[in-house]
């Protein structure tokens, strides 16, 4: 039976989770392990959903209870519906909702590295991307490009901030992912575990001591770990020094290079499983 309440106190604890998080606590996750986070609208609540992912409460517009809602929120069992008005829900977040619906969730538990790798051919790491677009957008491009998972370093922006989970269309919950031990260090400990997993490593980099992301040895290697790097900056010295591949975007009109996000979509459809 779905639990429907209506929000008359702005003020009321329960809705703490939607109006009164810090920046910081939406950023990283809160909870046990940060594994609380918000998703937004239906679409993403779904795949949500079918992740695995546990819903605790909804904050939803009245006139989407029948409409975009109703399958959702009869799957979600007994738990607490919060609905209002439009404007009153905007006033409360302090932003439009996409659709009119959030949903507070629990995340399964995170996979091994291991695990990710398991059975897989294209892997994508991303080394310190910290703007969750620039996350949410790269994920997309995996999904729809070939590659098996994403792994993390602990500098990144989480998968699951609201953000990047809108940005990446809810393929954060289709494309399996993980975050490199927070214990170990990167880039060594990450590019060992890499290289034992039988993974050939290719870092995406502007240098000239490179090869073209069309080499044909590059792109016919069994198991590949593309490499991607923090916007600006890039990746780290150790890390291209570290890779069996440095790999290179041809430019043109004097352009030098392209945001991260653009950067793997070209390298995923070049590089990955097709």
């Amino acid at each position: 039976m779905v639990n429907i309440i209506e929000i008359t106190d702005f003020d009321a604890k329960e809705l703490d989770i939607y109006a009164r998080l810090k920046e910081a606590e939406l950023l990283n996750g809160f909870g046990k392990n940060g594994s609380i986070f918000i998703a937004e609208s239906p679409k993403v609540i779904e795949r949500a959903l079918d992740f695995g992912c546990v819903p605790i409460s909804v904050l939803i517009e009245h006139k989407h209870i029948n409409g975009e809602g109703k399958s959702i929120l009869e799957r979600c069992g007994e738990i607490p519906i919060y609905t209002a008005e439009f404007d009153v829900l905007t006033k409360l977040t302090g932003f439009k909702l996409t659709r009119g619906m959030l949903c507070a969730m629990h995340r399964p538990e995170m996979k091994s590295v291991n695990e990710i790798c398991s059975g897989a051919k294209r892997i994508a790491i991303l080394e310190n991307v910290m703007n969750p677009t620039n996350v949410g957008a790269i994920f997309r491009s995996a999904a729809a490009l070939g590659i098996d998972g994403v792994i993390l370093t602990k500098g990144c922006s989480n998968p699951l901030y609201r953000r990047a989970i809108r940005v990446s269309m809810g393929t954060v919950f289709q494309v399996p992912w993980t975050f490199f031990d927070p214990d170990d260090n990167w880039p060594e400990d990450g590019m060992t575990t890499m290289k034992n997993l039988g993974f050939k490593t290719a870092a995406m980099a502007l240098t000239d001591n490179s090869v073209s992301i069309d080499n044909e040895q590059l792109m016919s290697e069994e198991k590949l770990a593309i490499i991607l790097g923090t916007e600006g900056e890039g990746l780290l010295h150790e890390t291209i020094e570290n890779c069996d591949y440095t790999v290179k975007i041809p430019m043109s009109h004097g352009v030098d290079s392209l945001n991260v996000a653009a950067a793997s979509a070209v390298a995923f459809w070049q590089l990955g499983c097709k």
